[in-house]
This record gives C-alpha cells, structure tokens and sequence, in this order.
C-alpha cells in the first residue's frame, strides 16, 4: 500500500491522498480580490492531483497584507471572486481551503520580483501594526503595537474573514500563526515584549492565536477541519522553538483543531537555516508524537519516494507541498506512477496516462 495514496480523514472530511498545496503567496491581486491568474494557478493544481489545494496567506483586512497585490477577503466582492475558484478545485475532486492571516509589522512591501523593499506611507504603503514596536528589520518601519482594544479587533477581523470564507464555498480553514507575520509575532519573544496579558510567559504569548483559532473552531462547521500553519523554530536562540510549539500545539488540540502545519522561520531577517532536503519533517514529528495531534510536513520535499517515507516512519501525516508544485503541477499523478498507485486522472488527460 502506497501511504501517499491512502485518504486522510479530518473530522467527516475525506482528503483522497495526503498530498496538500502549500499557501504560497502569488502578488497577483488587484485590490486584494483575486482574478484569471489565481483560478488557473489553484485550477491546475487542483487537475494535478493534490487532495487539497490551499490559497496563499489571505488578508483579513487591507493592512493585513504582505503587498499591495496581496488577496484578501474582508468584503463581499472578495467573497464572490472567490468562488469560481473554490467550484472550479471541486469540481476536479480536491478540496478548497483557505489560509487566513494578517501579516503585522511584516506588511506594506513591494513584490518579491521588485525586492520585497518597504513600502511607506505616501509610497503606496501604510502603517503596519504589531505586539510591540519593534521593526522587523532597520529597512522596515516601526510598527504600531496594538492596544488591548484593537487587538480585540483583530479577533474580530479573523471571525469576520473566516465567515467569508465560508460564503465563498472553501471547506478547510487554516490559521496562518507562522513566517514572523502578526499570529507569529505574539508568539515569539523575540517581537513581543509586552507586559500586559498578551506578552511575557507563554501563556499570555498564545493568547491571542488560541484565541482567533478557537473563535474560528467555533464558527467553522463541526464535520470539516480547521488547521494552523507554526513556525516551529525561529532559528535564533532565546526566541520560539520545538518546546513551545509543542505546549502550543497540545492547547490547539484542546480547543479542537485537526492538524498543525509545520513550517520554521520567518520572525528575523539575515538567520541561518541549515536548509536541505526534508530539513523541517522533525519538527513535524516531535509535535505529532509530543502532542498528539495530526501533523503536516513542508520544507523541500521534491521526491515521491521521500514524501512516501515521511509518511511510513509516522513523521507527519500529510504533506504539504510548495515549490515543487510550483515546478510541476502535476507532481501528484507523477508521484502515482513512480510509486506504482493507480489513481483517477483527469478524463481529458486520461490518454496521457500510460
């Protein structure tokens, strides 16, 4: 039995493999509504195979997004965009899923092509908003830190943005708590240095992620899965690491969600990651064995037989592919063949097949 081929069950939902699209942003929207280019880009991956095809990090409100050309979901008109998109990946036999977030101080930049520079305010930028006022970077500008208030508006954004969600026809909820971006920044002490209920100990940093996961816990419906995406490790020493994701992990469980996405990194610039083939799958099996809790591998996973051995050692149940699905969108009816799984292909593609 080819496990990459097996179903994966979360809650009454029934992924057909265990191959996930990882969020990965496409800098492509105008005014944060998706077009053309993001229903091919997910459409073809959805042809491809993967079981679950999610959208990049989508902004729960203008300020929350990583670029001006970043999608977003805080209107109706992002919510009607949307929804060819989510008919169309069903329609080919996946799941849509959405990956709802707000990216903090790291917001307000330019695309990743012309730099990923500092967008000001005046430049076309805004003012970023973050735990406490600190940069991410000297080329970055000084973020706002959230009072109590407006951190009780953040909640409401991400309760807001997931009903939309909904509306829009996606069935997989994924809270983005990773990559330095706002959820992360109140995790990490390295960006959070408040001294009120949401810094210090790490009880209070998780407060807010517990939080926006729980009040989403509650609204998503009971029979389909909500995930969180982790930086496991921020690679600094004296920031977030395993431990913490793991105590992190086990208060997710409790409060319901269905599996963790374990990415690392992402809090401060100029960090040396030892970067290499399947460098983040122990993350991914410390917190599925520590906290009991279905897990998702990522972090250059490019060969069927390595994804095929993640998944018999028990180091993740799923996994999450990014850019070599950007490579190849068809990597899933690839990886069937050199795995010798016999899968359903696309009736217009079926010819292909043999």
């Amino acid at each position: 039995m080819v496990q990459l081929f097996t179903p994966l069950k979360l809650r009454e939902l029934e992924l057909k493999n265990r191959i996930i699209v990882s969020p990965m942003c496409q800098y492509s929207a105008d005014g944060g509504i998706p077009n053309n280019w993001h229903l091919v880009n997910y459409g073809s991956r959805a042809v491809g195979g993967a079981a679950l095809v999610m959208v990049e990090a989508t902004a729960v409100c203008p300020e929350g997004r990583i670029t001006p050309w970043c999608t977003g979901i805080w209107s109706d008109a992002h919510t009607a965009a949307f929804r060819p998109i989510t008919d169309f990946v069903r329609a080919q036999g996946a799941i849509p899923g959405i990956q709802i977030a707000h990216a903090g101080r790291k917001a307000s930049c330019t695309q990743p092509w012309t730099g990923s520079q500092y967008l000001p305010i005046g430049a076309g930028g805004w003012q970023t908003v973050a735990p406490s006022a600190i940069p991410f970077s000297p080329a970055h500008g000084t973020p706002h830190a959230l009072s109590i208030e407006e951190i009780d508006g953040i909640v409401e954004l991400f309760v807001e943005a997931a009903c939309r969600a909904l509306a829009a026809g996606f069935e997989v909820a994924e809270v983005h708590c990773a990559h330095g971006y706002l959820l992360n920044e109140f995790l990490s002490p390295l960006a959070n240095q408040r001294d009120d209920e949401y810094g210090g100990s790490l009880e209070n940093r998780c407060r807010l992620p517990l939080r926006v996961a729980r009040t989403i816990r509650d609204l998503w419906p009971a029979q389909w899965p909500v995930l969180v995406r982790i930086s496991a490790t921020d690679w600094v020493e004296g920031g977030w690491d395993l431990a913490q994701s793991i105590q992190f992990a086990k208060w997710l469980k409790e409060i319901g969600i269905d599996l963790i996405d374990c990415s690392t990194g992402g809090m401060v610039p100029d960090v040396t990651i030892p970067a290499g083939p399947g460098f983040q799958v122990p993350f991914a099996a410390g917190v599925r064995r520590e906290a009991g809790i279905a897990t998702g591998a990522v972090g250059i996973i490019t060969e069927p037989e390595q994804a095929e051995r993640i998944l018999a050692n028990d180091e993740a149940d799923a996994i999450f592919l990014a850019r070599e699905l950007l490579r190849d969108p068809y990597w899933p009816l690839r990886a069937a063949r050199e795995l010798g799984a016999d899968v359903a292909w696309p009736n217009q593609y079926a010819r292909a097949k043999r």
